[in-house]
């Protein structure tokens, strides 16, 4: 269970570096993730009206940048002496988040840095946590495992190649208005259809693209906001662990548990709602963790926002777009936007952010005041927030 809250935790700037390939080819400039890093930061100080001296303490990391890569960020705008915690946990910063999070409400420290910054290989990603079994099948690159869990989700809930390509569908087309995002350009049906195959029912505009990017985030207690104006407050920040049941005992990962058992994400979610003393039909915004089209699906339901298997025809019939009843991932998602891991789970918390600060420009949802963010991760494991204005 999560801590009692002392007091109350706010977000004082957030800063996004651009996300999309930094590799120095086909003109594009080259830059690994410690400047990718240091850009962000230097943007949420700016946001915040903070100098770098008032940072108390910093929590974040990379996933493919080794050890260290907190201090690697933190480096580019100066190293001061603060406690600085390396996060290693795949889609690590919502973890981090959570860390600063706690500090902050127990009075550790009153303002705090949150980092996610990376710069990834091409190709297939692959998940080295697998057991050898499943290795062995040649589920050690991710698009393989959701392809076995889309598959088991068609087959219990009746859903179509179809469902999952309206799913990239809609989030190109919220990406389109990210001035943030890897792809600028919406898609349809027919287009996600035809696109390569990547691993069976998997098309390749179904899966997300590995991304360069980063993400910062400054949490600090209410009173030392520099601004209250259109204050943004953490109601909650949740994070669960796998659970497995009789089934199958897996490993760090299992394909057969994740759709037919109650998981990390529902059991967040169910956690989530009882320390933020919100529910599902309270939310106005919310970003859904989606490196795979069909994810989006299985996740909403998940979270508890609609009934199993009731996904696919709401997202039809437009419920979760920017003009429907729940409107999600207003900034592309993550099929949209690119995914560079250790700093999407941040990235879903800007989205909220600004959102609720009514600075989402061409992708703001009329009168939001409270958004939900999942951020998922390696292990599996899940973590969920709310943001309140």
């Amino acid at each position: 269970m999560e801590v009692d809250q002392v007091r109350e935790v706010a977000i004082a700037g957030i800063g996004l570096a651009k996300f999309g390939r930094y590799d120095g080819k086909k003109g594009r400039p080259r830059k690994l993730y410690p400047e990718l890093g240091g850009e962000a930061i230097a943007k949420a100080l700016r946001y915040a009206d903070m100098e770098w001296k008032e940072i108390e303490a910093a929590f974040g990391g990379t996933y493919y940048g080794g050890l260290g890569g907190t201090h690697q960020c933190v480096e580019r705008v100066g190293l001061t002496g603060i406690p600085i915690v390396n996060v290693y946990s795949g889609h690590s910063s919502e973890a981090a988040l959570r860390l600063a999070y706690t500090r902050v409400a127990l009075g550790v420290h009153d303002v705090v840095l949150v980092v996610g910054a990376e710069t990834l290989p091409p190709g297939l990603l692959d998940n080295q946590a697998m057991p050898a079994w499943m290795r062995m099948m040649g589920l050690d690159v991710l698009p393989a495992e959701a392809a076995c869990t889309a598959v088991r989700y068609m087959e219990d809930y009746g859903a179509t190649v179809d469902d999952f390509a309206r799913v990239s569908v809609m989030e190109r087309k919220s990406a389109k208005l990210n001035p943030n995002a890897m792809f600028q350009q919406e898609v349809t049906i027919e287009e996600v259809l035809r696109s390569r195959m990547i691993s069976s029912p998997l098309n390749l505009l179904m899966t997300c693209a590995n991304a360069d990017g980063a993400a910062a985030v400054i949490v600090c207690s209410k009173d030392k906001l520099k601004s209250k104006n259109k204050t943004v407050a953490i109601a909650s920040v949740v994070q669960t662990s796998a659970t497995y049941g009789t089934s199958l005992s897996g490993g760090s990962v299992s394909v057969t548990t994740k759709v037919i058992n109650p998981d990390c994400v529902e059991l967040a979610a169910k956690q989530t709602w009882e320390a933020s003393g919100y529910g599902p039909e309270d939310m106005d915004v919310i970003q859904i963790h989606d490196p795979f089209s069909p994810a989006f699906l299985w996740n909403v339901e998940k979270c508890g926002f609609c009934k199993r298997g009731e996904a696919p025809r709401l997202v039809k019939e437009g419920y979760f777009e920017r003009g429907g009843k729940l409107p999600a991932n207003t900034d592309g998602g993550i099929i949209g936007r690119g995914h560079p891991t250790a700093a999407t789970g941040l990235v879903q918390i800007a989205e909220i952010f600004y959102q609720l600060r009514e600075e989402a420009g061409p992708r703001q949802v009329a009168g939001a005041k409270v958004g939900f963010a999942q951020g998922g991760g390696a292990g599996p494991q899940a973590v969920l927030t709310v943001l309140k204005r």
